[in-house]
């Protein structure tokens, strides 16, 4: 596959959570262009499947590497940031991906100890990225070869999401990072931009039955009708890394079909009862 025009083919690229969902169709996005991708993640299996499954369609310059790392540990972080520094020849942009959600609970019945989970996957994880990676992102922006971040929030991260948990709170401290993050590193030309999936068709989504009236509260709130698919996120992942984006920073982008033009989903089947003294 012949890259685009602006090019990234070459360039080096880091991307968290790639062994699955929307984490690997970046990965699949950038390597087709010619890039040279390390994603990471915490399950080995995974990412070599991942890789594996990439390597036919890779772009002329582009590699898939594969680094097992927790992103919530900080000596992980600098071994996965040096690793693609060293295989890329610098480090051109990162998608920060690795994320998840915790329990389905008013927040009366949150366990604290899951609550500071997922908290610290989401956002401290997004963090340790940014402190370890901006440098190298300096320093391709300096040479006018990219320099980029993007951070994965949620349309949860701006839109009341029921018993979300620490998910919202979570997607919304990825989204004031970034703007943080642009506002600090914009003197040095690296941009940072958070994007808010809806609905994606991944396997963190495909436990939601397809007949219940959680999935129902989706499409009803959705103006296209539909739920997304990984590609359609790795498509505006690749914008954002990519020199046409040049002009664009501290800016969190709805991707859902138009859902944030009305309601968040019903979750309150999985939910259980808000009621005090059940």
């Amino acid at each position: 596959m012949s890259p685009h025009p602006s090019g990234i083919s070459g360039r080096s690229y880091v991307v968290t959570g790639g062994g699955s969902g929307i984490g690997a169709a970046c990965a699949a996005e950038l390597a087709a262009d010619g890039a040279q991708v390390t994603i990471c993640g915490r399950t080995e299996a995974k990412l070599t499947e991942v890789a594996e499954r990439l390597a036919p369609t890779v772009g002329e310059g582009g590699a898939v590497h594969v680094v097992v790392a927790d992103v919530t540990d900080e000596d992980d972080v600098v071994r996965l940031v040096d690793t693609a520094v060293a295989k890329g020849g610098g480090l051109h942009g990162v998608v920060a991906s690795a994320g998840g959600a915790g329990m389905l609970s008013p927040y009366h019945r949150q366990d604290t100890d899951e609550f500071t989970r997922v908290l610290k996957l989401n956002v401290v994880g997004t963090m340790l990225l940014v402190k370890h990676a901006v440098q190298h992102l300096a320093t391709a922006a300096g040479a006018g070869e990219g320099g980029s971040f993007v951070g994965m929030s949620s349309i949860a991260g701006h839109m009341t999401h029921p018993y979300f948990g620490a998910y919202t709170v979570a997607k919304a401290g990825i989204e004031q990072l970034m703007r943080n993050a642009a506002d600090e590193y914009g003197p040095r030309q690296v941009r940072f931009n958070a994007i808010r999936p809806g609905f994606i068709a991944t396997e963190l989504m495909a436990p939601i039955p397809r007949d219940s009236d959680v999935y129902a509260s989706y499409i009803e709130n959705t103006p296209m009708g539909d739920v997304g698919e990984p590609e359609d996120v790795a498509h505006l992942v690749r914008f954002l890394l990519g020199d046409e984006s040049r002009w664009i920073t501290g800016q969190c982008i709805n991707i859902d079909g138009g859902h944030c033009l009305r309601r968040g989903p019903d979750f309150s089947l999985f939910a259980g009862s808000t009621d005090f003294d059940s």
